[in-house]
């Protein structure tokens, strides 16, 4: 049985006439009547009674009539959804994103994708820091990854999304709250709270760079895994923190964010996607980010 016979038995169902179903098909009429015996042969019954005058379905054939358009329809839709596929307008991608930092970022995106093809599935992976997610990325585990720059994973491209930064968190009643801006400097005594050393952040190694460039390292006394548990600790009072400026959103009772002295240091936040990467549905993706997410002008190109 091939679908041909299908589509002509459909044909003649709903014309109940050899001659106009032909047309139809434009085809001439006996290769179709042709067809209709071979389908009947294949079936073992008849599926129409015709004489000179008429033509009509058979029991055999009005049974036949549903089941034969739910075939040729599901087709048409795997079909047309195959198409969407090749052309990126249906499909998965996984994104991988890290923390607060994406607060504002990854629903625009998301929002956009949704908004502009409802076949593509967004797979969200939260990730602990950017770099594992920059990591995911390199080694094809993760289509796209909301990270930072530098990236230095051979066969990974990125575009800067935002640019952030380095402010520093202190409790409300600190002696530096006062001030409109920190000397970093003015930090080295202090103890910090922040993320675990060697596991991938990069806020922590910045931290890190900041308060070495200020001549000191920084003592930190605590470490969290997150920036909302480590901003909440000092609010309470354990320590101080460098953050960046799309953590703001997160408002502690006890905690004010202030900015630093001196040239800001500023970290570019970015997309990643291994530039090998086949799927149509991730170029459909960054093609939206492109307007969801787009580079800010103060970025080189």
């Amino acid at each position: 049985m091939e679908l041909r016979h299908l589509a002509s038995f459909l044909a003649v169902a709903e014309e109940l006439h050899f001659g106009r179903a032909a047309k139809r098909l434009r085809m001439a009429q006996p290769p179709l009547s042709q067809q209709i015996r071979q389908l009947e042969g294949e079936l073992g019954v008849q599926l129409f009674e015709r004489n000179t005058r008429s033509v009509r379905l058979t029991n055999a054939g009005e049974s036949f009539r549903e089941p034969a358009r739910a075939v040729l329809d599901d087709l048409d839709i795997a079909v047309r959804a195959a198409k969407a596929a090749g052309r990126g307008e249906y499909g998965r991608v996984s994104v991988g994103f890290a923390g607060a930092s994406t607060h504002e970022t990854l629903p625009r995106l998301t929002r956009a994708v949704r908004a502009a093809h409802p076949g593509l599935e967004l797979v969200m992976r939260g990730q602990t820091y950017a770099n594992a997610a920059l990591a995911r990325v390199a080694d094809g585990s993760l289509d796209l990854g909301f990270v930072r720059l530098p990236v230095n994973q051979p066969g990974v491209s990125t575009r800067v999304i935002e640019v952030e930064e380095l402010i520093c968190a202190l409790p409300t009643d600190h002696p530096l709250a006062d001030r409109e801006r920190i000397p970093i400097e003015e930090l080295a005594a202090e103890p910090f709270v922040s993320f675990p050393a060697n596991a991938g952040s990069t806020l922590r190694d910045a931290t890190v760079k900041a308060c070495v460039a200020g001549g000191f390292n920084p003592r930190v006394v605590q470490e969290a895994p997150d920036s909302y548990t480590i901003l909440a600790l000092v609010a309470a009072g354990v320590g101080v923190t460098l953050t960046l400026t799309s953590c703001g959103h997160i408002q502690q009772n006890g905690l004010v964010y202030r900015p630093l002295t001196g040239e800001a240091i500023r970290l570019n936040a970015a997309l990643a996607w291994r530039s090998d990467n086949t799927n149509a549905a991730l170029r459909t993706v960054l093609d939206i980010a492109e307007t969801a997410l787009p580079t800010p002008d103060s970025v080189a190109h």
